[in-house]
């Protein structure tokens, strides 16, 4: 089966492309699976059937230059762990550094991120004179999402706020990282 090129076994033809996401390919045919994955410099490549994915990294490797780095442990700041049947996706790490930029890692937590009903005020007096440092930790909290939907509520409420006139006066985007 080393002898094998990707293409031998038809995946110059059963190779999909799905249109919603360019970077991700597809190959499902009889009872193989595989799809690739790709970012910049980095191939993820998942499949159920072993020597496939043999054949098609030496194939890759032939066209390219390639490293093989074994099971994907991180990617793009997502910590992958694998179960016996299933992979999980951590953003641990990602969070306490938020949480350290923020000079909250020791903070306490609390049982619900947000109280109910809370209003929400304009703080007019308490504008931010550089928001650089600001949006980053938006954007940052932003992508905790992804593993964390439970999450977007809390993180969007003050962003809306300042989006829609001004600096925010605090309250709910401190307590969920408290």
């Amino acid at each position: 089966m080393d002898s094998i090129r990707p293409l031998d076994i038809g995946l110059q033809n059963d190779l999909l492309w799905p249109h919603a996401d360019y970077s991700l390919f597809v190959y499902y045919k009889g009872d193989i699976f595989m799809a690739s994955l790709i970012y910049v410099d980095d191939i993820v490549l998942a499949s159920n059937n072993t020597q496939v994915s043999k054949a098609f990294k030496k194939y890759v490797h032939a066209c390219f230059s390639i490293d093989d780095l074994g099971p994907l442990k991180y990617l793009l700041g997502i910590e992958v762990a694998r179960g016996f049947e299933r992979l999980f996706l951590c953003q641990r790490k990602y969070a306490l550094e938020i949480g350290n930029e923020c000079g909250l890692l020791g903070a306490k937590p609390l049982d619900f991120a947000i109280e109910e009903n809370h209003k929400l005020v304009l703080a007019s007096d308490r504008l931010l004179n550089d928001a650089t440092r600001y949006r980053r930790l938006v954007v940052r909290l932003i992508y905790l999402t992804i593993t964390r939907p439970e999450l977007t509520y809390v993180i969007l409420i003050p962003i809306r706020t300042i989006l829609q006139g001004g600096a925010y006066g605090g309250g709910a985007s401190h307590s969920w990282l408290s």
